[in-house]
């Protein structure tokens, strides 16, 4: 599946420091402290389909030329395979950052790529 439609940047910490929703409602408020909240907000981990973590922990911003990658490191390990509870993770996927016109917006490609599973997308207000 293609990325979604925007041009890749490297937004200011401070245009990243807000909530940020999915489509199903989850959200990540992002702290200008490098902490973070989330609340049933889509992540991606390897290949693993539909994934929604909560919790807390810190976020970091990089950059890979003109794309930036947003991490996250959960405090906590989240189960990553409903079939083996043990298998757990704290750092899903980064996203990344993408505008589209005024709009900002955090993706992750999810699950087999041959799958063509909609990719998880962040928006946050614009301001």
């Amino acid at each position: 599946m293609p990325p979604p439609e925007g041009e890749a940047v490297v937004p200011k910490v401070t245009d990243l420091v807000a909530t940020w929703t999915d489509a199903d409602g989850g959200t990540l408020t992002l702290r200008q402290d490098g902490t973070f909240t989330a609340d049933r907000v889509c992540v991606a981990v390897r290949w693993y389909e539909g994934l929604a973590w909560s919790g807390t922990g810190t976020w970091t911003q990089g950059a890979n030329g003109r794309r930036s990658l947003v991490g996250l490191t959960f405090d906590a390990d989240h189960s990553v395979d409903a079939y083996h509870p043990e298998n757990t993770e704290r750092r899903p996927d980064p996203y990344t950052a993408l505008r589209q016109g005024k709009a900002l917006k955090l993706w992750v490609a999810v699950g087999d790529p041959d799958n063509d599973q909609p990719h998880c997308i962040l928006t946050r207000p614009a301001g």
